[in-house]
């Protein structure tokens, strides 16, 4: 019996947080029944994303347009606060507080939600607190969204509403219905997550003649000093009903400013039939760079060009990669994966290359210099940035110089850095893993040194770092965890939280320096740091064969139980024992030596994904999602573990398990993602592992072979040159490989080099009912 058949047959028990519901029933519903001719080279990509993949669940994804990396990301706001708001919209809501023009996608915090225009008709409310203001009503019947556009028809305003989006304008089309009164919200003190702590700073709305409007929202939260200042150029006069600041009105009609800003105009002079159309752009900057955005992206009034050139941008980033497949479903799946991994980093700057930097100082823009936000590496330093080394080099590149720019401005290495604030969000020191990535491919035009200088800070300790003053988050960027491992010891569990998960993280990433030391021929530096990645051995205890936490005598931390979850007390991020015990992706060997060698080691694995999926704990982590076993594909430490079996010698294990995961947890439904999307991370895993390949760990350019989803994929991998793979005897009966063969040479074992992908050529792959011998 296949893994998947046992899955099937599985009867898991809920946890406290119901994570495993939704795994099983939206992802063994997948059946591969429907078929369709495969793609040509003329087939629009575009009908094969659906954005409104990942807005259930806990996906957190939003269905609203943007470019690809595009600093304007404008969706519809359904949800306001809570953790399933934490992109602003959620498919099972019913109501749209409106259009805003900053989000994030799938994040597990909120923050932005910039600048919302709400189009409404009737009377205005006759209070002005903003609890009554007003809301739309909808169904998902009068709703659509693809590549680059948004609509829906409210239930209870008379209002068709089109969104499109520049990089860094946002374009709104509202038709009115005949006879009624054609209204707009424009909400300068509209915020996601207000009860979470995201609260205005200051708001200011002005009126600069009787077709524009400018001003700016600053406002505090996850990022901690975030600027919007915007432009809105209409297409027909308004007047100004009623302008309010902190709950009152406002007797200039001009200009208003306060901690909580909206403004209701009335569109008295728009004819009959006639469409209201809005452009808005937004700068981190100030109003004349808002301005400067708009006259460059959008500089006139053409919703249906806006549109066009939106959606011909996406054709060519989805171009990227081309599969061929006998199931419709999987075009979507995999479409609208591509598309999801293309949101974050998002662009920071405005069109005149000026950009607020990581010191709070406005900075202009070099040659080849491009800012960027939202980096959210500790998950997609895993596949996401991997994957783009392959399909994108010359972003990845972007990305990284970036990285370090922001060091030298902001003098530490980011940490989930959004806006232009360090939020210390997540564990140790992920920038290090996608510094070294990208060196270790050799992409040009990186400086290695400055590279290992500004890692070298990361993973130091420096006892009076936290007393610095500018940034509240400063402590999250070198945590006391570094102090310990600084000392050469084990992380103090009962003194230090997420012990463990920062142990293991923190031995990854200083073998990453180590590889950093490498390049820049530092003989002694590596040796340190490749000393240093050893200690993940600290925190394995034999007696269990688990990661445990120790205390600070050296004791281990009891009672144990490997099943059980903490959210924020515990040894484990996001986790547990039996998930986070397995990552050592630097040195599988000697995590295979640690539990007894390879049989041993199989054995373990298997009874991760085995074992009952029952968590336990009252305040068990939300992010403990897509259970097989105790395996957690929901989150991002496990997404590694199914290719281990490859390391092991039992590659027929992995391929089982890929299979599994593959048909499982990925669909065409809103709740298709069986976790956070996290800035395109869990896409990014199902891109590359349905492609074929994996990289376990990042900084040493090697791809491990899995089991590849689909007849066909051709991934453009340079300007003139294609990386195909092609599978032959491909279907769901027939999981395993029984052959490689690359550039028709044989190939033994089930690992690529990275630059033998990036020459081009083809990996020729057959599949087979029975596990093979290659590779035992």
């Amino acid at each position: 019996m296949s893994i998947f058949e046992k899955i099937k047959k599985m009867r898991i028990k809920p946890s406290p947080i119901l994570i495993v519901l939704t795994a099983c029933l939206t992802g063994l519903s997948v059946a591969c029944t429907r078929t369709t001719p495969v793609l040509s080279d003329q087939t629009d990509l575009l009908q094969h994303v659906d954005p409104f993949i990942g807005t259930g669940f806990h996906g957190h994804t939003f269905p609203g347009p943007s470019l690809p990396y595009g600093m304007v990301q404008l969706s519809p706001d359904t949800k306001l606060n809570g953790w399933d708001a934490s992109s602003g919209y959620h498919y099972g809501d019913s109501t749209i507080y409106g259009f805003s023009h900053t989000h994030l996608s799938g994040t597990g915090i909120g923050d932005m939600g910039d600048l919302l225009l709400l189009p409404f008709t009737g009377p205005m409310p006759e209070r002005s607190e903003r609890e009554h203001l007003p809301v739309a009503a909808f169904t998902h019947k009068k709703e659509q969204a693809s590549a680059g556009y948004y609509a829906v028809e409210f239930e209870n305003f008379d209002v068709w509403s089109e969104l499109t989006a520049s990089a860094r304008v946002g374009m709104h089309r509202y038709t009115y219905g005949n006879g009624s009164e054609k209204r707009l919200l424009v909400d300068v003190g509209h915020i996601l997550q207000r009860t979470w702590g995201h609260e205005n700073v200051w708001n200011r709305l002005e009126v600069i003649d009787s077709h524009t409007l400018q001003g700016f929202k600053h406002s505090t939260g996850w990022s901690n000093d975030h600027w919007v200042y915007f432009r809105l150029e209409f297409s027909s006069p308004f007047s100004i009903d009623r302008m309010v600041a902190d709950g009152l009105p406002s007797e200039n009609p001009d200009s208003i400013s306060g901690q909580d800003v909206w403004a209701f105009l009335s569109f008295t002079e728009l004819a009959e039939g006639e469409k209201l159309l809005i452009k808005t752009a937004i700068s981190p900057v100030d109003e004349e760079g808002a301005r400067k955005n708009m006259q460059a992206e959008i500089p006139q009034m053409d919703f249906d060009r806006v549109r066009s050139d939106a959606e011909d941008t996406w054709r060519e980033a989805l171009a990227k990669i081309r599969i061929e497949t006998e199931d419709k479903d999987q075009y979507t799946i995999f479409y609208t994966a591509l598309y999801h991994t293309m949101f974050a980093p998002s662009l920071y700057q405005d069109a005149d290359g000026r950009y607020r930097g990581m010191d709070g100082k406005i900075h202009q823009a070099g040659q080849g210099i491009v800012n960027y936000t939202a980096y959210s590496m500790w998950d997609t330093f895993r596949a996401l940035h991997p994957l783009m080394t392959l399909i994108d080099e010359k972003r990845s590149a972007e990305w990284v110089n970036n990285l370090l720019l922001k060091y030298k401005q902001g003098g530490f290495l980011p940490k989930w850095p959004l806006a232009s604030s360090y939020t210390g969000t997540m564990v140790a020191y992920p920038a290090v893993a996608v510094l070294t990535d990208a060196l270790s491919k050799e992409i040009p035009g990186i400086d290695k040194k400055l590279a290992l200088e500004a890692a070298l800070l990361s993973a130091s300790w420096q006892a009076d770092f936290h007393s610095q003053e500018g940034n509240p988050r400063r402590d999250r960027l070198m945590p006391l965890h570094n102090k310990y491992v600084n000392m050469d010891q084990p992380i103090p569990a009962d003194l230090v939280s997420g012990s463990v998960s920062y142990g293991l993280e923190m031995a990854y990433y200083d073998w990453c320096i180590s590889r950093l030391a490498q390049f820049n021929d530092e003989s002694s530096l590596e040796s340190q740091f490749l000393a240093r990645s050893k200690y993940y051995k600290f925190y394995f205890d034999k007696s269990t064969g688990f990661m445990r936490g120790r205390n600070s005598d050296g004791s281990w931390l009891s009672p144990f139980n490997p099943r059980f979850s903490d959210h924020e007390h515990s040894p484990y991020v996001e986790g547990n024992a039996w998930q986070w015990s397995w990552f050592v992706p630097h040195d599988v060997e000697g995590l295979i030596s640690l539990l007894g060698g390879k049989e041993a080691f199989v054995v373990k694995l298997d009874s991760l994904f085995h074992t009952s999926s029952l968590i336990e704990g009252e305040n068990a982590s939300g992010d403990i999602t897509g259970l097989i076993g105790q395996y957690a594909h929901g989150n991002e430490p496990s997404h590694h573990t199914a290719y281990l079996y490859t390391h092991a010698g039992v590659p027929w294990k992995t391929q089982e398990m890929l299979d599994s995961i593959l048909h499982s947890f990925y669909t065409s439904a809103p709740d298709g993602i069986i976790g956070n999307e996290d800035c395109g991370q869990m896409s990014a895993w199902y891109i590359l592992s349905a492609t074929g390949f994996y990289q376990v760990a990042p900084g040493d350019p090697v791809w491990t072979i899995g089991r590849p989803l689909f007849n066909k994929v051709e991934m453009k991998v340079g300007p003139d040159r294609s990386f195909t793979v092609l599978t032959l005897n491909n279907s769901r009966k027939n999981p395993y490989i029984k052959e490689i063969r690359l550039n028709g040479q044989s190939r033994s074992d089930f690992f690529l080099y990275h630059h033998e992908i990036m020459k081009g050529g083809t990996l020729e792959i057959t599949m087979g009912p029975e596990p093979g011998l290659l590779g035992s």
